[in-house]
């Protein structure tokens, strides 16, 4: 069995859809399986990178468009290799893997991971429609990470008869915080409940919520927000025109190894985003694996309402809402043992549900049953010739 990873960039960029991509390939390359990787590179410039056991294609891309990379040469590629692979798994939303899938037509088994609609971009979707309605036709199987998302999503209303529900899940292995590094941020904080939010400074991240429930709570509170985008400097201005400079800190980009150090030295995790954009919330399950209590928005077209559950992991509070924001931080800061349950239901729930290895032996399963009908279906055709 030979598996293609296809998606919009690769490690070390790390967003939810990268990361889910590295999750499934080291998993299978751990396994002895082949599983390679097409993405765009972050530059004007074709590139094959070679990880332990398994290569990377990354097609040169010349800017984005609505968050896509313009890389045409990934049809190009997906020519030249497609055929190395008896499964390809493209992780959607990804405009321009989907048109190079139409254009080379490859015989391979399709398989998409459906790991968000497309929200932001509606103008440039009702272009885009009629192609996505021909991959989702073509697709052998569609991935959704949680059933909540795959109820919701009026463009896969058609098509759940193949939809296979797969959680996504990350290794443990890499979640190891530095206690002296953990040691020095309490210190820097001291005596201060530490309020932790990472992701991409983008809008419908909801991390301006965030920053003003900042004034519905005690200078018993920090709030921190690691990660970069181009919502930094409209955050940075509300920080300052609520004189919240105090409370609230930005942290910019954060390394993976040193990201892990603040999930251990924070009380709680907080997810504020107030779209479906936010269709499943990876951070969450790194929050989890630290044993942290989430409050997350309750957006019942989102995964994030079945990642975080209510009053067993977390809190869920109304998006676009800082009042209750604070009020769902205080509530379980205020209680030691709602804050044990939390901490300890979120560290179980992880384990049972959210590991790599859940996720891959799901996927294997998968894979193996659509090549072991495809092999069964050619028996019947060369049988009855």
């Amino acid at each position: 069995m030979k598996i293609l990873q296809f998606g919009k960039f690769y490690y070390p960029v790390f967003g939810g859809m990268e990361r889910t991509m590295y999750e499934i390939t080291e998993g299978f390359t751990a396994l002895g399986t082949t599983c390679d990787v097409l993405c765009s590179n972050t530059t004007p410039h074709n590139e094959i990178s070679e990880f332990d056991n398994y290569t990377v294609y990354r097609a040169a891309s010349y800017g984005r468009l609505n968050s896509t990379p313009i890389s045409p040469q990934l049809v190009t590629m997906l020519r030249k290799i497609h055929k190395n692979y008896d499964i390809i798994h493209i992780h959607h939303p990804d405009p321009m893997a989907f048109l190079a899938l139409f254009l080379v037509r490859p015989s391979a088994k399709i398989v998409i991971q459906w790991q968000s609609d497309i929200v932001r971009q509606a103008f440039m979707l009702k272009f885009f429609l009629p192609l996505q309605s021909w991959v989702l036709k073509r697709a052998d199987t569609i991935i959704v990470a949680s059933d909540a998302y795959a109820q919701h999503s009026p463009y896969l209303k058609p098509y759940l008869d193949k939809v296979e529900i797969i959680p996504i899940g990350i290794s443990e292995e890499p979640l190891r915080a530095d206690d002296s590094k953990v040691a020095s941020i309490k210190e820097r904080y001291k005596d201060k409940k530490i309020i932790l939010s990472f992701g991409r400074l983008v809008t419908y991240k909801g991390f301006d919520y965030l920053i003003e429930a900042a004034r519905y709570l005690t200078d018993d509170y920090i709030i921190l927000i690691g990660g970069g985008g181009p919502e930094e400097k409209n955050l940075t201005e509300i920080i300052a025109r609520h004189q919240l400079t105090h409370k609230v800190h930005l942290l910019g980009h954060i390394e993976e190894s040193e990201k892990y150090n603040y999930f251990q030295a924070a009380s709680i995790f907080c997810l504020p985003s107030v779209t479906k954009a936010e269709a499943y919330g990876v951070v969450l399950l790194e929050a989890m694996a630290f044993g942290k209590p989430i409050v997350s928005s309750k957006i019942e077209e989102s995964g994030m309402v079945w990642v975080n559950q209510e009053n067993v992991t977390g809190l869920q509070v109304p998006p676009k809402s800082p009042q209750a924001l604070a009020e769902a931080i205080e509530t379980i800061c205020n209680d030691s043992k709602l804050y044990k349950n939390f901490s300890e239901n979120a560290k179980k729930r992880y384990q049972e549900i959210f590991t790599q290895k859940s996720m891959i032996d799901a996927l294997k399963n998968l894979y193996e049953k659509l090549l072991s009908n495809q092999q069964r279906i050619a028996r019947e055709t060369e049988g009855k010739r």
